[in-house]
């Protein structure tokens, strides 16, 4: 009988002590998590770059030939017409020189002009009519040639605008092609900004573009595509160019700082927005929580992020995912693939600071 009472007392003992190691064991608590949806990125999307006003027609003017500058007709910021006379050259070397060639020229041609006539009666060989036409051929072309070069020593204005800067004075020697002259034209001004090659690969879904000038706030400026460079320069950039179309808004100068909006539909049907605290980077990947309202738990999705936006979502890319499927936006640094979480109840607009 107290054999059986012992065993009865351990029994009961074992049973105590399992039941207080059970009270031991805490399960780990259910995570609280808030939630947004996937959006299909149909609308058009915005890139934004800071760009410069360029005149239009920007030139340095050069004499074609060489020689001492006899006067410079124009001062800085004066307004010049399509062929108006900006400066000239000492014509004096080039006017000889023509004199001399304007000799020997009449003497030639009068000389082939009676070879020519002989031998149109037979009075001379065809030998002695080639040497007179070519003769008069070769000094042609010089006579013309120096008559040329004396037009040279005169610079005029190439289109309308404003001289920039006068790079030499009067009396001064400068060589042929030397600038002497800036000068920009006062057609409608341009604007050019620098793409990096993520965006260039994209030109093609460029649809719309616009400027701003903090100078004129409120005035938005539309903007015509003229061309985008090929090929990058030095810091892997393309140069867009893009051109101010009139209006009755005030018109910037060159020089002047602008940020231009660049509209593009994107074209990828995988591409979807997602709110930018929803991405979770782990392994040298990016994922996102995707949540069962069915089951409440989360599965992690692959997903490729393609840019950040300014409104606090991201445009990324995934086989995966689906346009309304609910993603996990806060609180994913505590969760797991396959966890079952707590949804977060919103936060209604007179709840402020969610304390009731």
């Amino acid at each position: 009988m107290k054999t059986v009472y012992l065993f009865m007392v351990s029994i009961c003992c074992l049973l105590g002590m399992t039941a207080c190691g059970g009270s031991s064991v805490r399960q780990k608590p259910i995570q609280s998590v808030r939630v947004d949806s996937v959006i299909a990125n149909s609308d058009k999307s915005i890139i934004q770059y800071p760009g410069r006003v360029r005149a239009a027609q920007d030139v340095n003017l050069a004499f074609r030939v060489s020689g001492t500058i006899q006067s410079i007709l124009v001062e800085d910021g004066a307004y010049v017409k399509a062929g108006q006379l900006l400066a000239e050259l000492d014509p004096s070397d080039y006017q000889i020189q023509l004199d001399a060639t304007e000799a020997k020229y009449k003497e030639v041609k009068s000389e082939a002009d009676r070879v020519i006539a002989l031998y149109n009666d037979g009075g001379t060989t065809p030998n002695n009519y080639d040497k007179a036409v070519y003769g008069l051929q070769q000094i042609t072309a010089l006579y013309q040639h120096h008559k040329d070069e004396l037009a040279y020593t005169r610079l005029y204005a190439p289109f309308n605008g404003y001289i920039q800067k006068n790079l030499f004075e009067a009396h001064e020697t400068v060589a042929a092609g030397m600038p002497v002259l800036s000068m920009i034209g006062s057609g409608t001004p341009e604007v050019e900004i620098n793409l990096p090659a993520a965006e260039y690969i994209r030109r093609e879904q460029f649809s719309e573009f616009y400027c701003t000038f903090d100078l004129y706030p409120g005035s938005i400026y539309p903007l015509k595509l003229i061309g985008i460079t090929p090929k990058a320069n030095v810091n892997q950039l393309y140069t867009i160019r893009l051109q101010l179309q009139p209006g009755d808004r005030p018109v910037p100068s060159p020089g002047m700082n602008t940020m231009v909006s660049i509209y593009y539909q994107d074209s990828d049907v995988n591409m979807m927005r997602v709110p930018s605290g929803a991405l979770h980077h782990a392994d040298g990947k990016v994922w996102v929580f995707v949540y069962s309202p069915e089951t409440k738990t989360v599965q992690h999705r692959e997903v490729s992020v393609i840019r950040p936006l300014s409104d606090g979502k991201s445009i990324i890319s995934s086989s995966q995912l689906r346009a309304g499927e609910l993603v996990v936006s806060a609180g994913v640094n505590f969760i797991k693939d396959g966890e079952t979480v707590r949804l977060v109840n919103p936060i209604s607009d007179t709840n402020i600071g969610g304390l009731l």
